[in-house]
């Protein structure tokens, strides 16, 4: 069952009261204790509303389903109507004002961190059973540990807040170094995966869940066979396995109990959709707002394993036949396909079909079905974080292999295994991960970190053209996000990222 299924209203109104009368900034928050009830934090009722008030959070611009928006940074897709500045953040355009995706991945985080920070530092107060308690205090540090490492990976160098500052002044302090914020993630983590119960995911997080991630976490610092070993924890758990539906991972009716999801942000309409007016099925199912690159598209393989410009099987006058299915699960081909509801044909002459539920068509600004969980970690990309950090730590095995035909082997996928001969050695193999990557997790949003964290990002995007024939453009100071100027001018202890 969803978690936030289970949030009545009152339960809502009580999260916003946790963000204790926030305006813009992290730093101008009223003290908690303002909020502090001499009758809340008693019972265990009291613990699972706060606990959901942290949950709530995750619906939060990147943290929610606002992440595939992230591939649109990157040479996967073109962001149409300029949404949350992305468009001229791809062509240099990045200031501390820029506001959009800047302000969203700042913000967002840390009212989740804030919210964390005040559950950890209250649930002792609550009267029920320490086994329990533990395990709800492991769901929140996975939570902080999930907001911090966005942080990371948009910003570097960030303020850690370990506990609430005590007022607004005492908010203001100095960044701490990425390896500092990583060690504070990597604590979390471990406790979270100490604690939480190793099951099937059902909305909230669990042993898997901590496993998986700190897998994510250690391939970020290339620490290879540490990566390996907690994807392997993940991958012998027994409670994940590769779906048979691939498109099914991303709509609602498929998504409940599906094996191959270890986490997501949780949504249930009429009262909790994906947004009340422009939700995911407007976005993309109606408006086709997101319109995948020619170079994303050549991506995919031939039916026989074979890249397009080596496959006998391929033709350009009819460019999606016998093509690896993913391909066409993941995006459409305005001028060869039809669609249930179209309102724009996309300006690069394709637009993204995952995460589009075509039974809630027509689409309209009015409807509020639009609930698909937004996934972030899956059990494929377990399989892939595998794959590379294993070759990386040891060259090719068989196992590595073995995870990579896992995922070609989906029904309904069924592309032919990995060519032995042809990738046997750890660069050859190295390109065909990135290259399998790539496919099975196209327009979810991860690609954009995949090319920063392998340090392509500065030479593969500026070989991109945007539908204006600008050619993209990431210097090394892109490499990090500038800190956003509203909360320089509050904390002067803030400093700026080098070249903003």
């Amino acid at each position: 069952m969803k978690v936030i299924g289970k949030i009545k209203m009152v339960v809502i109104i009580v999260v916003m009261l946790f963000q204790f009368g926030c305006k813009e900034s992290f730093l101008e928050r009223n003290p908690l204790d303002q909020i502090s009830s001499g009758t809340f934090w008693k019972t265990d009722a009291d613990a699972k509303m706060a606990l959901a008030g942290c949950y709530r959070q995750l619906q939060s611009d990147f943290l929610s389903y606002r992440k595939v928006w992230l591939d649109c940074l990157s040479d996967n897709a073109f962001a149409e109507w300029g949404y949350f500045n992305i468009p001229a953040m791809t062509i240099g355009v990045t200031s501390p004002t820029s506001g959009g995706a800047v302000n969203m991945a700042y913000y967002a985080p840390y009212r989740g961190i804030a919210n964390c920070n005040y559950f950890l530092e209250n649930i002792d107060k609550v009267d029920i059973e320490e086994e329990k308690k533990g395990i709800y205090k492991g769901e929140v540090r996975f939570l902080r540990a999930l907001m911090y490492f966005d942080l990371v990976d948009f910003f570097g160098d960030v303020i850690l807040y370990k506990q609430t500052p005590e007022s607004a002044d005492a908010a203001k302090v100095a960044k701490s170094s990425k390896a500092d914020v990583l060690a504070f993630i990597h604590e979390d983590l471990d406790e979270a995966i100490r604690v939480l119960p190793e099951a099937q995911y059902e909305g909230h997080a669990v042993k898997g869940s901590a496993t998986a991630f700190k897998a994510r976490v250690l391939l970020y610092e290339q620490k290879w066979p540490e990566a390996a070993s907690f994807a392997q924890q993940t991958m012998q758990s027994g409670k994940f396995s590769i779906a048979n539906d691939y498109l099914g991972i991303f709509l609602t009716a498929t998504q409940g109990g599906n094996p191959e999801i270890i986490f997501s942000t949780q949504y249930l309409g009429p009262t909790n959709p994906t947004a009340f007016v422009e939700s995911m099925d407007v976005q993309i199912g109606w408006y086709g707002c997101i319109n995948p690159y020619q170079d994303l598209v050549d991506e995919f393989e031939c039916t026989d394993g074979l890249r397009i410009s080596e496959s006998p099987l391929y033709n350009a006058a009819t460019p999606f036949a016998n093509r690896d299915p993913r391909l066409v699960l993941n995006m459409r081909r305005v001028a060869e396909e039809t669609w249930p509801d179209p309102q724009h044909g996309g300006q690069t002459g394709y637009v993204m079909r995952k995460y589009a539920d075509f039974s809630h068509a027509p689409f309209s600004y009015a409807r509020t079905d639009s609930d698909q969980d937004m996934v972030s970690i899956r059990y494929a990309d377990v399989l892939l974080m595998y794959a590379e950090a294993r070759n990386e730590a040891e060259g090719p095995d068989a196992s590595i292999y073995d995870a990579l035909d896992a995922i070609r082997a989906r029904p309904g996928v069924d592309m032919p295994p990995v060519d032995r001969a042809r990738y046997n050695t750890k660069e050859t193999l190295r390109d065909f991960i990135r290259h399998e990557r790539r496919v099975e997790l196209a327009l979810e949003g991860h690609r954009y970190f995949d090319i920063k964290r392998w340090g392509i990002a500065h030479t593969k995007l500026p070989t991109i053209q945007n539908p204006g024939g600008v050619n993209l453009v990431f210097e090394q100071k892109h490499y990090v996000f500038p800190f956003p100027q509203g909360e320089l001018d509050i904390n002067p202890e803030l400093k700026q990222n080098n070249g903003y």
